[in-house]
């Protein structure tokens, strides 16, 4: 799959930046800056992993940037940013 630079999200509280690159390496790398990573920061990676997982994107270089985002805005940080980096919208299909 074709992926280009892409963003997603704010660093307003309760958000969360995404950043999507594409990688030349096998497998989802999860870079996570977040102030409560320590009790949160598996979660808000697996939310990240399952979400491109349910896209059918498995190479990819993400950086998150976290200010306490809810899961249900991790997903839907990740699913725009997606869409914006591979031009697929899964909304219509």
């Amino acid at each position: 799959m074709e992926m280009k630079d892409a963003f997603a999200g704010t660093l307003e509280s309760g958000d969360i930046l995404i950043q999507i690159s594409p990688t030349e390496k096998q497998g989802v790398e999860i870079e996570l800056q977040s102030s409560v990573a320590y009790q949160f920061g598996e979660q808000i990676k697996k939310v990240i992993r399952e979400t491109l997982d349910g896209l059918g994107i498995d190479k990819a270089l993400v950086r998150a940037t976290d200010k306490g985002a809810l899961d249900c805005t991790i997903r839907a940080r990740v699913t725009a940013a997606a869409v914006r980096a591979t031009g697929k919208d899964v909304w219509h299909e």
